[in-house]
């Protein structure tokens, strides 16, 4: 028995050095393995304590007041302004006529169309400069004139614009009449009168020949008449601070722009109507005359009210031009510019004797 456990005791023994005979030395690392799959999300921890207060922002400015007391009923109520100045309105020439429908002309449009008159007087640009006609043209109303809806306040009746205005007819004239610039961007001559041509004729090319309507800035600056007559600016233009405003519209703010006597009577007291000193029934006698020698030379249709079309003489032609400006088209019976109205139909008649 013990010499079995001496010769197992010898085999494990010489095991023992061959396999330490065997064994090298240790190897260099081998490369990395690919990463392993991410595990799945741990549970989300607790949330962190809160911050310090940041420090205030710069005040914002004053916001306007939109409280309906001082915004809305101001305007729209039974008693005040909205009402009165609306149904003098509707009654008024700019109120009631169809002219706004013309507005879908590119040469119309400006003054023809509430909404494009708007986008005129933005772009600054006279109506000539107007491009296209306006799809949809709308009657003239509040916003035409005044800006509205802009500040919810009575500022909102401010005027859209009281500039300065060219009159585009003419070279390097300006009318600057106060209030009345607004109107006068549409209330002037579209034209000047042709020059005669080689055989000292004018042609009247339609029954539309004329000034065209509302030369009245230019009779007030003593402008826009045919012929050698000289004018010059009237008292209404020099006197009167806000020109068309101050004697159409007045101290009561009447927007049918039918003026007052009342209000002419801070210069011309005691008068009861327009004929002062007989300028009106004078002039309206002069336009009788000069009206029946035109439709002698068969210049003037009596019936249709209006030029007939041919070519004339220039002094007849001017005649012609002359009546239309002051009957047709100024309308005041001579009280926008007296003396230049009664110099251009005496010079007309003239011509025509």
């Amino acid at each position: 028995m013990n010499h079995k456990k001496l010769i197992f005791g010898i085999l494990v023994l010489g095991m023992v050095f061959i396999l330490a005979a065997c064994a090298g030395a240790e190897g260099p690392q081998g490369p990395a393995g690919p990463a392993g799959p991410a595990g799945p999300a741990g549970p989300e921890g607790p949330a962190g304590p809160e911050g310090p207060e940041g420090p205030p922002g710069p005040a914002g400015e004053t916001g306007e007041s939109v409280a309906a007391e001082v915004t809305c009923v101001q305007c729209h109520n039974d008693t005040t302004i909205i009402t009165g100045k609306r149904a003098a309105w509707d009654e008024s020439i700019h109120g009631t006529v169809e002219a706004f429908v013309r507005g879908t002309s590119a040469s119309c449009a400006g003054c023809h169309s509430g909404g494009a008159f708007k986008e005129m007087i933005a772009a600054g640009l006279t109506p000539d400069q107007v491009e296209d006609g306006d799809s949809a043209p709308t009657h003239q109303d509040c916003r035409t004139c005044h800006q509205i809806h802009i500040t919810y306040t009575d500022e909102d009746w401010a005027l859209s614009t009281s500039d300065p205005v060219p009159l585009y007819a003419f070279e390097d004239v300006t009318y600057d009449g106060g209030m009345g610039n607004l109107c006068g961007n549409c209330h002037q001559p579209r034209r000047q009168i042709e020059e005669a041509d080689a055989d000292g004729n004018i042609e009247v090319t339609s029954t539309h020949w004329g000034p065209h309507h509302g030369p009245q800035t230019a009779v007030l600056l003593g402008i826009g008449g045919a012929g050698e007559v000289e004018g010059s600016p009237s008292a209404h233009f020099s006197m009167v601070e806000d020109t068309c405003v101050s004697c159409h519209l007045g101290e009561a703010d009447s927007h049918s722009f039918e003026p007052s006597v009342v209000d002419c009577q801070g210069c011309h007291a005691d008068i009861e109507d327009f004929d002062v000193n007989g300028l009106q029934t004078e002039v309206d006698e002069k336009l009788t005359e000069l009206r029946e020698l035109l439709v002698g030379k068969g210049m003037w249709d009596d019936e249709e009210d209006e030029p007939v079309v041919g070519s004339y003489p220039a002094a007849e032609a001017q005649a012609l031009w002359n009546y239309i400006l002051i009957e047709l088209e100024d309308s005041s019976l001579g009280v926008h510019n007296p003396a230049y109205t009664r110099a251009l139909l005496d010079a007309s008649i003239e011509a025509l004797q």
